[in-house]
């Protein structure tokens, strides 16, 4: 074996040792996915009456927990959306005054329902339904 062929053998076995886990790394299952591959949902207990939630109590206030934007849209009405950007991921915030949802990276705008008001986003941002019981806020994601 000359001295090209053996570089080549060391170069060739260094890729493969640095590709092969990678590739079996994207092959593993994830822990927190069900059989048909959906995320499993997860529960989110807001107690209102702590003072961590007060920004709830009042009519425009919002509050981002574990990816989830909640926004009391008054009477009684809480709204919660994923607070990640469907353009590029980046975290949305609500602006009261304007009473849309604004992403600061690109600046798309959506409504509280949701839908996108101005791109370059194109897809809604994931809706979940809040319940509300006594002072517990209850979200399903």
């Amino acid at each position: 074996m000359n001295r090209r062929e053996l570089v080549q053998k060391v170069v060739l076995g260094g890729a493969v040792l640095v590709l092969v886990p990678s590739v079996l790394q994207s092959c593993k299952k994830d822990s927190a996915t069900n059989p048909g591959g959906d995320p499993q949902p997860t529960k989110i207990d807001l107690d209102l009456s702590l003072s961590d939630n007060s920004v709830l109590n009042t009519t425009g206030g919002s509050k981002i927990i574990q990816n989830v934007l909640i926004i009391n849209a008054g009477g009684g009405k809480y709204v919660a959306l994923s607070s990640i950007c469907t353009h590029q991921g980046c975290t949305v915030a609500y602006k009261s005054s304007a009473d849309n949802i604004q992403c600061p990276c690109h600046g798309s705008v959506f409504s509280t329902s949701g839908s996108v008001i101005n791109g370059p986003a194109s897809s809604a941002l994931k809706s979940y339904t809040p319940s509300l019981t006594g002072s517990i806020l209850t979200i399903i994601t």
